[in-house]
């Protein structure tokens, strides 16, 4: 049984983004859900650049695990997830950043409605620089980010399969909606930022890993 003793867990995988993990870490730190109620641990996936030391300038404020060399993006979620101590977990990818009311929000959707599992909010679109591209509805074009989960939920579903190396979030969004809802809220309380290390841009892996989803979930109801 997981020992609770904060509302929400933030995990924030990241792997060479001296960038933009200053920017990411500003947001999460400066959101308006007072600091006793959420933790942010940051798994520093055997980064090579200056993350780890931009990471140190940070770690009077979050925990941070480091991986000596990169395991990938869901076995490190999965570590996040198994050091966390929230009734809630939400994650936040190091490129991208949110809302001063983000946590709040969505802690409170879950707080009032404990029917629901999981609750999304939709999300910003923006360029390297931060301007605005366009809103996006989080249940039309779902993301992994955006979404705070029930603990217990997103545990018993299995949490992150290991074997994705990219598709990992729909991997899990197809196992965890086989048993439970992700309730929308149509406020873009995320920032999901494109620019040209995106992992989505590895055309090569993300065909590869969409085969491997697709062979996983065939007829399987």
């Amino acid at each position: 049984m997981k020992n609770v003793t904060v509302s929400v867990s933030v995990i924030i995988p990241v792997h060479n983004q001296e960038i933009y993990i200053s920017r990411c870490l500003r947001s999460i730190l400066d959101q308006s859900l007072s600091r006793n109620e959420y933790e942010v641990i940051v798994i520093n996936d055997g980064s090579k650049d200056k993350t780890g030391r931009i990471l140190k300038t940070f770690q009077n404020h979050i925990k941070i695990i480091s991986n000596k060399r990169n395991k990938g993006l869901a076995f490190s979620l999965n570590q996040g997830i198994e050091s966390s101590k929230g009734r809630f977990i939400v994650r936040l990818d190091s490129d991208d950043y949110v809302n001063r009311e983000y946590l709040k929000i969505l802690q409170m959707y879950l707080l009032y409605n404990n029917e629901s599992n999981a609750v999304s909010c939709d999300y910003f679109l923006v360029d390297e620089i931060e301007n605005i591209i366009k809103k996006e509805n989080s249940k039309k074009k779902p993301i992994g980010c955006g979404i705070m989960f029930r603990a217990e939920s997103l545990i018993n579903v299995g949490m992150y399969d290991k074997k994705f190396l990219v598709h990992e979030d729909r991997d899990l969004r197809i196992r965890f909606t086989k048993k439970y809802n992700i309730d929308r809220i149509a406020l873009p309380l995320y920032r999901y930022r494109k620019h040209q290390k995106n992992i989505t841009k590895d055309k090569n892996k993300m065909k590869l890993h969409y085969k491997k989803l697709i062979k996983k979930h065939k007829n399987k109801k």
